[in-house]
């Protein structure tokens, strides 16, 4: 149900339509000028747009992957916005041009005998076109979407149309939390558990299929990076080396890997800032990173030869990276 994802291209797509579609939600089309189909991706695809200001932002497709005439985002307004979301809410972006570069698939569809979605919020963008793909397939699936309540059930009608009694909506002020132990205790053991949303629903679904027994199969994007149980996101100084660039840089506690390398190394890539988008992906040469993303898998993290450094910090004093 997936393959390998195409080497990510760079367009100019016209922003053709903008509309809300929840409380501060608002989902963009984007299309080429001149009409021409766009490339084709696959469900948990995600974009990576280029704001007029500069800013570089990941984006879920969530959109039908049979429609080829335009990509579909959907943005929510974040309260502790770095920029991104807060620009793509205040600028008349309708009929403006931007670098859109993509698609790329971390998240994956893989071949299941069937399927549990668990979104919250947001987090149902990439999970939408996984619905509308197993519909299509007539394999089993269910999906659950919790959100604060019903004006962030984001595309909420579209998922009760498309699925009917398989979808259910758990507005939390009406019915609390969704009971993600009794939905994980209630899909069959064979069933691939597919997550995103808010880090405390992921490490809680983490949780439940770490301890189930069997294992349950899951997968999950994060829209932020992960942090230790205590919720310590930035441990400590240390040192990384660029031997390519002939530098040795101190990394305080209060700054990433990333923010301490482009004040000397400013073209390094990057986009997301929060280590789900694989944009700032660099080798590791010596040293043991500390992972804190949520793209490289356990035995890349076990080989250690490979960081998120936006938001991965080192478990060693130094780490010796190839910039």
């Amino acid at each position: 149900m997936s393959s390998d994802p195409p080497a990510p291209a760079s367009a100019r797509l016209l922003v053709r339509q903008a509309r809300w579609i929840a409380e501060d939600v608002v989902e963009l089309r984007l299309a080429r000028r001149d009409g021409l189909p766009l490339p084709p991706w696959e469900p948990g695809a995600h974009v990576e747009l280029t704001l007029p200001s500069g800013l570089c932002r990941a984006y879920s497709l969530c959109g039908d992957p049979r429609e080829r005439a335009a990509w579909t985002v959907a943005v929510q307004r974040a309260p502790d916005s770095r920029g991104g979301s807060r620009e793509l809410h205040e600028t008349a972006l309708v009929g403006q041009e931007l670098t859109v570069d993509g698609p790329v698939n971390r998240f994956p569809l893989l071949p299941a005998p069937g399927y549990l979605l668990l979104a919250g919020g947001i987090g149902v963008t990439p999970l939408l076109p996984m619905a509308r793909a197993l519909a299509a397939g007539g394999l089993p699936w269910r999906l659950v979407l919790g959100a604060r309540d019903r004006s962030r059930l984001v595309y909420a009608e579209e998922l009760t149309a498309l699925g009917g009694d398989r979808v259910r909506l758990v507005p939390q002020d009406e019915a609390g939390l969704p009971d993600l132990a009794a939905e994980l205790a209630a899909a069959p053991p064979g069933h691939a558990v597919y997550a995103c949303g808010p880090a405390a629903m992921l490490d809680a679904v983490s949780e439940l299929c770490r301890t189930a027994v069997p294992p349950r199969p899951l997968h999950i994007e994060r829209f932020g990076p992960a942090v230790d149980a205590d919720g310590d996101a930035a441990r400590g100084r240390f040192e990384v080396v660029l031997r390519r660039s002939g530098l040795r840089l101190a990394v305080p506690a209060d700054r990433s890997v990333l923010e301490v390398v482009r004040d000397r190394v400013p073209d390094v890539p990057y986009s997301c800032e929060e280590g789900y988008c694989g944009s700032c992906e660099t080798p590791v040469l010596a040293g043991t990173p500390d992972h804190r993303d949520s793209v490289i898998g356990p035995q890349e993290r076990a080989a250690a030869t490979t960081m998120m450094i936006c938001v991965s910090r080192a478990a060693s004093t130094v780490l010796e990276l190839d910039l």
